[in-house]
């Protein structure tokens, strides 16, 4: 049996996360053992990422690799299903890569609640992987929305003046855009459902389903806005020079490093070719 690489660099940070809770720290007395196994696992999940690469076929880069595939609500059609290319790769190795520069950038610097802060940085890195991941366009969307919790409450937690109001403004501007993108996954699955009879979020059916123009246009409008907000493009991107400035040194190289490369990797992996016309179109 294959080793399930890929769920084990999502879900390592996961447990380490569950392992900090575990641990008692009333009065801050052990503020250095949680910062030590923050970055332990934050510097392990990096070199399975780098498993990873040694693994990847480079001359197959463009064809999906590691996959793995079990159901998760198979009523309508969900699986759990991973796979990477070489751009997801080379993704998941630079959020390995940053993470554990991210921690060590707030090694002095947070002094307060060292436990929260260091289980959403570890589930933040979780989340930014499974977005790269993902072949399931729900379990995408769960991935991609999970990012927004940990990052609101570290810029409104460990931010500076006004933290408030940057981390209210970053999930109201980005949690405006998911919203669209749901109504958009939705409706490619029931599309899918009218063509073949039964509902499927995965995204290598999707790639072949026939959707006419007039449909493409808006899916990848829902799907543009979604993806243009989180880049951020003009005229959605007001949110970014708050976030930036009011968030801790880690929030600021989480958000520069890796999170505005998801709105990107999205366009890329679903508007092009989910909505190749409209795309086109748009171009």
């Amino acid at each position: 049996m294959a080793v399930p690489l890929l769920s084990i660099v999502i879900w390592l940070p996961v447990a380490g996360a569950l392992l900090l809770l575990l641990i008692n720290n009333r009065d801050s007395s052990r503020d250095p053992l949680i910062r030590n196994i923050a970055l332990g696992t934050s510097i392990v999940t990096f070199i399975a990422t780098l498993a990873l690469w040694a693994g990847f076929d480079l001359a197959s880069s463009a064809e999906y690799q590691f996959l793995e595939r079990v159901p998760w609500i198979p009523a309508f059609g969900i699986d759990y299903s991973l796979g990477i290319d070489g751009i997801s790769l080379m993704l998941i190795v630079l959020t390995g890569f940053l993470t554990p520069i991210a921690f060590l950038s707030g090694w002095e610097s947070i002094h307060r609640k060292v436990k929260e802060y260091s289980i959403l940085m570890l589930l933040l890195e979780a989340s930014m992987i499974g977005v790269f991941c993902a072949l399931d366009i729900f379990l995408f969307y769960v991935f991609w929305d999970f990012v927004l919790i940990p990052m609101y409450f570290i810029i409104g937690i460990w931010g500076y003046d006004r933290r408030i109001y940057a981390a209210v403004k970053f999930i109201l501007y980005t949690m405006a855009g998911s919203v669209l993108m749901l109504i958009a996954i939705i409706g490619l699955a029931w599309l899918h459902q009218q063509a073949t009879g039964a509902y499927s979020f995965d995204l290598q059916r999707l790639y072949g389903l026939q959707i006419s123009d007039r449909m493409q246009f808006w899916f990848f409008l829902a799907f543009a806005v979604a993806f243009a907000i989180k880049v951020p493009l003009f005229p959605f991107h007001t949110w970014l020079p708050d976030a930036h400035v009011q968030a801790p040194t880690a929030g600021s190289v989480v958000l520069a490093g890796v999170m505005l490369k998801l709105g990107t990797y999205g366009f890329l992996r679903f508007g092009l070719y989910l909505f190749p016309e409209a795309a086109y179109w748009s171009r």
